[in-house]
């Protein structure tokens, strides 16, 4: 049972490597400017790896606004708060105060989770906040726990991954 626990995790890893590596913010995508590259790498981390994948094969820029609009992302993004969206743009970390879906724009989804955002959760990334903003969670020795009360965050900190994690 470990094994297959153990398999299981590998290869999702491997798999959420190899997606967020072929979307990578800093890499080229055809076809895409960087006002695309910007808006891209906005909405990549809630986008589903067959999202981005439509994403990209739109054939130009208005038409690839217009699949995000029709996916609910541009209303999600628009529906935070003007700080958050600001952190979202600029930031590379969350701030005090964010809320848990503009902490999804930002990191991603967690790798796991405990309690209740409404209330009071922990949400574990892997990676630090240097490499979590590019790429979403990786296999790296640092896990990441936001601390989350009321929907919001309240604080952060970084932790050595433990090899029974």
């Amino acid at each position: 049972m470990n094994q297959v626990r153990r398999f299981l995790r590998y290869t999702a890893i491997v798999s959420a490597i190899v997606v967020l590596t072929s979307y990578a913010p800093g890499a080229t995508h055809p076809g895409l400017g960087p006002a695309e590259e910007t808006e891209f790498h906005t909405y990549l981390k809630v986008m589903t790896a067959a999202q981005a994948r439509a994403y990209l094969a739109k054939a130009n820029a208005a038409v690839r606004t217009a699949y995000l609009r029709t996916r609910g992302l541009v209303q999600r993004f628009e529906a935070l708060d003007s700080q958050d969206r600001e952190a979202i743009l600029t930031g590379r970390q969350p701030r005090v105060g964010m809320s848990a879906e503009a902490l999804r724009f930002l990191w991603g989804e967690p790798e796991y989770t405990t309690g209740l955002p409404a209330q009071s959760a922990h949400w574990y990334y892997r990676g630090s906040s240097f490499t979590l903003a590019d790429r979403g969670n990786d296999s790296g020795s640092m896990l990441t726990d936001v601390y989350l009360t009321d929907g919001r965050v309240a604080g952060w900190v970084y932790v050595p991954r433990s090899t029974s994690q």
